[in-house]
């Protein structure tokens, strides 16, 4: 996608990044303990707090990932939204109260409130780093996606700008300014999705759907036989009858073959060869776009309907209408999705996007991403329940989410703040449907970047929406890093420093050493958003919620429902749950892929571990529990 700057985003974007550091340097005054750096001081008010939960919920991953891939690969790309939703009611039921009573300032105080084991502390601090680090990546990733279209800048200037603003807000402030922040951001996030949506319908559903867009055009697949350094002319390809439809989505490549997608266009009613629509990456690591430089152009936006049945009838469009009948007439109805297939030799890889049909039923019902109906494989069924178990237990075990139950004052306000989180993520979720839907269907795909297809939807509305929303969906970023970084800096100087290392630090040599983790943490975060450019968001949090539901959650429940549970069975279930996640994720087929391997040839073809890190990680705490068993009570 070849972006334009827009200095109306510009001039949203700087207003609200000035908000933000104004706010971040005035609450910096009042941060001078740890309490306050660390939970605010307990002081934040129910309300606040769940909003503030929502805003920190409401990630990269939710907001950009899931209408992305709500965008392209239809319910499948919603199923993520279902996971993430109904992972509170494991935190509402379970956690919220009996949490608040344990805990001081980190994961690692509730988890060892009975207890007064290094083990756990080494462990727990440990698992707060690694899962706060993979949950960082994909919110970096977004933010290099957003600052392209907003201020015309590459990928890698978006991360480091992130890094830099959060990096001051968590130094100055630590929770309270991280507070403030998520809670203006969350409440501004679910105000401009309903927005958005209302134009959604306002617009309805047309066959053209802007004069901007370019036209439907089929692709097809061609493969000459040459030798090398042969030049041919478009006459000499061998024209396919129809598309070949690859079912996996990386593809060898003979030496001197080469492959490429053209468009088909009808001229007088024969074929005529056009543009290539492919991206290369040639040897000498420069980026081509139908192989030529990005100054020259050649992508334009796409997804949209080839047929709208309405009310029975074909129609060209529909005007109006309301959320009931929108989803009626996708299903009747048939969309054209854009696929990609990467192709690779020994000197280049290419990534080749097409358009495909797709009946309406289908984009609206599960199969099109997680193959679990017909032609399903094992794996295939097994890597979907591994997603849906780390989506539903990982929610109430992430150690940025359970450190805002002590910004509140007492354990009815933290269940207080959960009802109320619910229920604007609930909402905001359930708007994702129709901005996912929405993107699929009105001409606006940026087909290198899923995470793009709410902004992109909102320009074509008016550059004053794409623009507040693209703001938004950076503060977005901004208030889930922060709090991450908040996470990560309380893992190192109050667990790990203050307590495994016995340093007995000073109130306010905890907070420096807390803000100078928080820097460090925040460098790291910005080289792994330049690593992971280019994949769906979130996609790489559901490893994160992998992490946490086998590292963590085993560990709390056992804690709080099982009175034999021992500090080494604690610790024990720890370690095994992030050895076995980590070790699924990083021989995965998607990884394989990242270390320039065949991804059919990787040891399994599990992309989400839950399925068997989290029932070793419950294994692992009961058993180890009865041969160990607890030998202090707790601490005083």
């Amino acid at each position: 996608m070849i972006y334009g700057v827009s200095y109306t985003a510009l001039i949203f974007f700087l207003l609200f990044v000035g908000i933000v550091l104004g706010l971040s340097v005035y609450l910096s005054r009042k941060t001078r303990s740890s309490s306050s750096y660390y939970a605010a001081g307990g002081q934040i008010h129910w309300g606040v707090n769940g909003i503030a939960f929502a805003g920190d919920y409401l990630s990269a991953a939710s907001f950009l990932g899931i209408c992305g891939m709500i965008a392209v690969s239809g319910f499948d790309g919603f199923l993520y939204a279902i996971g993430f939703l109904s992972g509170w009611i494991v935190a509402l039921f379970l956690i919220a109260e009996p949490f608040k009573k344990l805990g001081k300032f980190t994961f690692t105080d509730a988890l060892n409130a009975k207890f007064n084991s290094r083990a756990i502390t080494l462990t727990a601090a440990i698992s707060t780093l690694i899962i706060s680090i993979f949950y960082l990546i994909p919110q970096m990733v977004g933010a290099g996606d957003l600052v392209t279209p907003l201020l015309g800048l590459p990928h890698w200037s978006g991360v480091l700008l992130v890094g830099a603003i959060v990096i001051f807000i968590v130094a100055s402030a630590g929770m309270a300014s991280t507070t403030y922040v998520q809670f203006i951001k969350g409440g501004l996030l679910i105000l401009l999705s309903s927005i958005l949506t209302f134009y959604i319908f306002k617009n309805g559903l047309t066959l053209n759907p802007g004069q901007d867009n370019e036209p439907y055009h089929e692709f097809i697949f061609i493969t000459p036989e040459i030798e090398e350094g042969e030049v041919i002319s478009a006459e000499d390809w061998q024209v396919l009858d129809q598309i070949e439809v690859h079912e996996k989505e990386f593809v060898k490549l003979e030496k001197n073959d080469i492959a490429r997608w053209f468009e088909l266009t009808q001229e007088e009613g024969r074929p005529v060869l056009a543009e290539a629509l492919s991206i290369t990456v040639d040897g000498e690591g420069r980026t081509l776009f139908n192989g030529q430089t990005k100054d020259k152009g050649g992508f334009y936006q796409v997804g949209h309907l080839s047929e709208i049945i309405a009310n029975g009838e074909e129609v060209s469009e529909t005007g109006p209408v309301g959320p009931l009948e929108f989803l009626a007439v996708i299903g009747n109805s048939e969309v054209v999705r854009f696929n990609s297939i990467k192709l690779q030799d020994a000197d280049d890889h290419v990534t080749i996007y097409y358009q495909e049909k797709t009946a309406g039923k289908d984009f609206l019902l599960p199969g099109l991403k997680y193959k679990i109906g017909k032609g399903a494989s094992a794996w295939s069924k097994a890597d979907f329940i591994s997603l849906m178990l780390a989506l539903f237990l990982g929610t109430a075990a992430l150690p940025h989410i359970l450190i805002r139950y002590y910004t509140v004052k007492s354990p009815k306000d933290a269940r207080k703040s959960t009802i109320l989180a619910i229920a604007s993520i609930g909402l905001f979720y359930l708007l994702t449907l129709y901005i996912g839907l929405g993107s699929a269907i009105n001409g606006v795909m940026d087909v290198e970047s899923s995470n793009m297809a709410a902004p992109l939807l909102a320009k074509a509305f008016g550059v004053a929406l794409f623009s507040s929303i693209s703001a938004v969906a950076f503060a977005t970023v901004l208030g889930t890093v922060a709090g991450l970084i908040v996470a990560s800096s309380g893992a190192i100087a109050h667990d790990f420093m203050d307590i495994y290392l016995k340093k007995n630090l000073e109130d306010g040599k905890k907070v420096k050493i807390g803000k100078t983790a928080a820097i460090v943490v925040g460098l790291f975060a910005i080289v792994l958003g330049m690593a992971f450019k280019g994949m769906n968001v979130s996609f790489l949090v559901g490893w994160a919620f992998a992490i946490a539901a086998s590292a963590n959650l085993p560990a709390i429940l056992f804690l709080l429902f099982w009175k034999k549970t021992s500090e080494k069975g604690i610790a024990a279930s720890i370690v095994v749950g992030i050895v076995s996640s980590l070790a699924i994720i990083l021989t995965s087929p998607t990884m394989w892929d990242r270390y320039g391997l065949d991804p059919l040839n990787a040891v399994h073809q599990l992309e989400n571990p839950a399925l068997i890190s989290f029932p070793l990680a419950v294994g692992t705490v009961f058993i180890v529990s009865l041969l160990y068993p607890k030998k202090t009570q707790k601490r005083g």
